[in-house]
Order: structure tokens, then C-alpha cells, then sequence
């Protein structure tokens, strides 16, 4: 038994509040996403044509999929960055890092939310329609802020359990080695 799992502790301790609703999103997505490119395939392999309106659905659940990955990842703190240094650092360094780390996501998220929901606005403005099914291009662009505001809240959320109480995200954490 690895030292890193404590037998006594429920898998589900350390599950933030909530997010079974985005992975079950997140899953319908997946799910959809594969449902839609396999009828392209099958029908684009029996009659050789192809379902090209189906890529506006594709792109769109792609980037779903994308950034409810990235806030499921943001609050469990499995974002990416270089956990070998973390791991080793001391306990006020590594808080650091994470401060670090939760503001760069912030940042970057933020920029997304700002920018997302301006492209949102001129779409819905300038009445851009989609190329392939004429629909308002709005209603998929809108995807990127909503689902950039709950990468943030997860991101903040986790940083200040974390800064309450340190050892319940250290717990919560993939054993060393185990991102990617």
C-alpha cells in the first residue's frame, strides 16, 4: 500500500461541493461529441458524403468539455505546473507557488471572461450568424465566459481552503508523479 493513500479517509472527502454536476456536463459533452463524429464517420464511410454542419456542434462542445475540465482540474489543484518543485518546496514556499498559481489562473481566466463576453456582445451586436446552420454565433461564443467565471470561482475557492487549511488540499492532491 502506497504511502500516499490513508485507508481510513472516504475518496469522496475531498471532493469539492458541486462538482458532480459539472463532470456529468462535462461527461453529456464527451458523450455528444462522440456520438456527432461517429455519425460523420458512418455516414461520410456508407455514402461519402459528410455532415459538415456537425463541426459547429463539435467546435462548441469541444470548448465545453475544455473548460469544464479546467475548472474540475482547478478545483481539485490539479493544474498544471511543475509539481516535482512544489512538492519539495517548504511549506511557506509552496503556499507561495500556489498563491502564484491561483492568481496566474485568475489572470488568464479573467482575460478570457473580459474579452469572451466582448466577442459575445459584437456577435450578438453585429448579429453574426454560425456559417454552417445560420444560428446566432452569440449562443456558442457565450460558452466561453460563462464556463471561464467557474474555472475562476474553482480556482479561488480551492486557493482559500487552502490557505485555511493547508493540509486538506495537500490530502486532496494526486500522489507525486501522477500528472502530466
Amino acid at each position: 500500500m502506497s504511502a500516499d493513500i490513508d485507508p481510513t479517509r472516504s475518496p469522496d472527502a475531498a471532493k469539492p461541493r458541486g462538482l458532480g454536476l459539472e463532470e456529468a456536463i462535462a461527461a453529456v459533452a464527451m458523450a455528444a461529441l462522440g456520438l456527432i463524429t461517429l455519425g460523420n464517420v458512418v455516414v461520410r464511410y456508407l455514402t461519402n458524403y459528410s455532415f459538415a454542419f456537425t463541426e459547429e456542434y463539435s467546435i462548441a462542445l469541444m470548448v465545453v468539455v475544455a473548460l469544464l475540465g479546467g475548472s474540475i482540474a482547478a478545483a481539485r489543484n490539479h493544474h498544471m505546473r511543475i509539481t516535482w518543485f512544489v512538492d519539495n518546496m517548504p511549506r511557506p514556499l509552496a503556499a507561495l507557488s500556489n498563491t502564484v498559481a491561483m492568481l496566474a489562473t485568475v489572470a488568464m481566466f479573467g482575460l478570457l471572461i473580459v474579452l469572451g463576453g466582448r466577442l459575445v456582445w459584437d456577435e450578438y451586436r453585429f448579429e453574426v450568424t454560425s456559417p454552417g446552420l445560420g444560428e446566432p454565433q452569440w449562443i456558442y461564443t457565450l460558452t466561453l465566459p460563462l464556463f471561464s467565471i467557474l474555472v475562476v470561482i474553482r480556482a479561488v475557492a480551492w486557493w482559500n481552503t487552502e490557505r485555511k487549511n493547508p493540509s486538506s488540499a495537500a490530502d486532496s492532491a494526486p500522489p507525486s508523479g501522477a500528472e502530466v
